[in-house]
């Protein structure tokens, strides 16, 4: 039995609290939903910046009635110190998601992504700590690798930080650290790689490369990809990385300050592009002709990024159930309604 299932069986026998930030975004409300579905107590805090109700609608209506009144909302925004305290009151486990994400945003304002970033993470970390929590499992990021040349890239080897967004989340892992130092607060960063799956929003300046190719596809806009399409990355699905947090925050052995989260391969854009438009192709046959339009590199962006998962694996049994084909064909349902999804206008909780 696989150390994921076991700690699913535990965890259904034994029910605990957990605190998830940035509930209604992309991430927080797929965990949210793994956490219900285990019969787990959850509060979510999120000011919706960047998250959507409509998310948390997706959840309730995916779990069983008495699964969705294990969740509690609790308004608020990280950046707001009693917020953060009234959050984290009775909870065994944070999972902290809230962020301003996106390179390109934190180029344009980083006082923003530096006030959300930082400044909320702190103020989370304070109350986790006079809460006297179990666990702080936090999301950094693969961006934290920087120019760093190696390939694939190990936890101990990072370089400079080229964009602002970079240098919040290595400024979360090096409060983290001092924070387990200097007050006993256990906690785990997870660095996440290009994550993707149902809820991610298609929409916005700053939406990330699958939902946005894809919906563009939909449309018939054309697809743009920056610089020469060999740019690469290692995407992984979101159900691994709802994995690699229950796992964080509940194995004994988690003792490493951070752990790659992926899937350890590379898909450059010019691959990622023909998986995406073949899996297309039979519920859109315009796509068949359908080429990318090159354009000048991004700044701030990363050339190539793949991860090496074998500290993840070997201390918290980490083992991801979806390579990208796989991630793509579990979430191609969503992503072909998400276009008018997005357009739904809110029910009721």
């Amino acid at each position: 039995m696989s150390a994921y299932k076991e700690l699913q069986d535990r965890l259904q026998a034994e029910p605990k609290v957990w605190l998830v930030t940035g509930v209604a975004g992309f991430i927080g409300s797929n965990l949210l939903e793994g956490l219900l579905k285990l019969n787990q107590r959850v509060i979510g805090l999120d000011n919706y910046s960047t998250g959507h109700r409509r998310n948390l609608e997706e959840v309730k209506d995916s779990v069983r009635g008495q699964q969705w009144a294990n969740f509690t909302e609790v308004p608020g925004d990280t950046q707001e110190v009693k917020t953060c305290q009234r959050a984290c009151q009775g909870v065994d486990y944070v999972l902290h998601q809230a962020a301003l994400g996106s390179v390109p945003r934190s180029i344009e304002d980083p006082i923003s992504s530096h006030n959300s970033n930082v400044n909320g993470f702190v103020n989370l970390l304070v109350a986790a700590r006079d809460a006297r929590v179990k666990r702080f499992v936090y999301a950094s990021s693969s961006s934290v690798y920087g120019d760093h040349p190696d390939l694939p890239k190990v936890e101990s080897k990072i370089g400079r930080c080229l964009s602002p967004y970079a240098v919040t989340k290595f400024v979360n892992e090096v409060y983290a650290d001092v924070f387990s130092l200097s007050y006993g607060v256990k906690c785990v960063g997870l660095r996440y790689f290009n994550v993707f799956g149902p809820r991610q929003d298609p929409n916005g300046p700053y939406a990330a490369v699958i939902p946005l190719w894809i919906a563009a596809m939909i449309r018939k806009d054309p697809i743009q990809i920056n610089g020469d399409g060999e740019t690469s990355r290692d995407f992984c699905y979101v159900e691994n990385v709802v994995q690699a947090n229950l796992l964080a925050a509940t194995h004994p052995k988690a003792e490493a300050p951070v752990y790659n989260v992926a899937v350890g391969e590379s898909t450059t854009l010019n691959q990622l592009f023909e998986m995406l438009r073949d899996q297309l192709l039979p519920f859109h046959p315009h796509l068949k002709e359908l080429r990318p339009v090159y354009r000048e590199f991004r700044p701030g962006d990363v050339r190539h990024s793949q991860a090496d998962i074998t500290r993840a694996q070997r201390e918290l049994g980490f083992a991801p159930s979806h390579r990208i084909e796989q991630g793509l064909a579990s979430a191609l349902q969503w992503y072909l309604a998400a276009p008018a999804a997005n357009s739904r206008s809110p029910k009721p909780l």
